[in-house]
């Protein structure tokens, strides 16, 4: 394995973070600051406890889920776009490096940067709210397959863009949608059976359940369910990225 290769474009990757630190570290920790103040003020007021926990603290893991699904696409799409927009993507695909390694170079510093966030975002909710993390371990697994599944997911939306508008767009009129409805600020339990029943279709659902239940030992579905969904979408990602390579695809076209 070409080991300095994969850590030029780690080290390149994460170079970017701290030249745009602003955006890519601050600015998602204020939006997260805001969602506390705004929802935990004027919802939580309303709503004293979802599940016997308090509402303010109960709506954590899914600001958390929310900040690194967006982050880990928006830094790995990003990534390998931007190389495809100056040319130097062949570069990269003609030296002695294999695609695997490619992969692990970019994916490897989005998942990290993402990491990176979580846990900071996780201190600031501190500040707000107490949190008592019950399975620290398994908190920290969810934390590093959701980021790495979803840097896949944005490494295959950067290849696929051929433009910045496309870039924006499957995070924007998807992803964050999703996340939206997958149970960042609500219990799925507290759908009517027919809205449950639907809510159950969105994968983030799975996420933010399993990485609630770390926390809380809450769940809305088993967390046997939410680790086997986010594993089946890890797989999904590998081979869809494995196929790029293969046929070229948007790569040497």
């Amino acid at each position: 394995m070409n080991h300095r290769a994969i850590r030029a474009i780690y080290l390149f990757e994460m170079a970017r973070t701290w030249r745009t630190l602003l955006q890519s570290i601050v600015s998602p920790v204020v939006s997260t600051s805001l969602y506390f103040v705004v929802f935990g003020a004027a919802i939580g007021s309303r709503i004293s406890q979802v599940e016997g926990v308090s509402y303010g603290t109960f709506i954590v893991p899914g600001l958390i889920m929310l900040s690194v699904l967006t982050q880990s696409i928006a830094n790995a799409s990003f990534g390998i776009y931007f190389p495809k927009f100056t040319g130097t993507i062949y570069e990269i695909l003609s030296a002695p490096i294999s695609y695997f390694e490619i992969v692990l170079g970019y994916v490897g510093a989005a998942a990290t940067k993402s990491i990176i966030l979580g846990l900071i975002i996780l201190a600031t909710a501190g500040l707000f709210v107490p949190l008592h993390i019950h399975h620290p371990v398994w908190m920290l697994a969810f934390l590093v397959l959701t980021a790495v599944t979803f840097s896949l997911f944005g490494f295959i939306i950067g290849i696929w863009a051929d433009g910045f508008e496309k870039l924006q767009m499957i995070p924007m009129l998807v992803v964050t949608p999703l996340t939206f409805l997958g149970g960042s600020f609500y219990s799925i339990d507290m759908l009517p059976p027919t809205w449950r029943t639907v809510a159950l279709l969105n994968p983030v659902v799975y996420l933010i359940s399993g990485f609630r239940w770390s926390f809380y030992e809450i769940a809305d579905v088993s967390v046997a369910v939410s680790i086997c969904m986010t594993t089946a979408f890890l797989v999904i990602c590998l081979v869809a990225i494995w196929w790029i390579f293969r046929t070229g695809y948007r790569l040497k076209n």
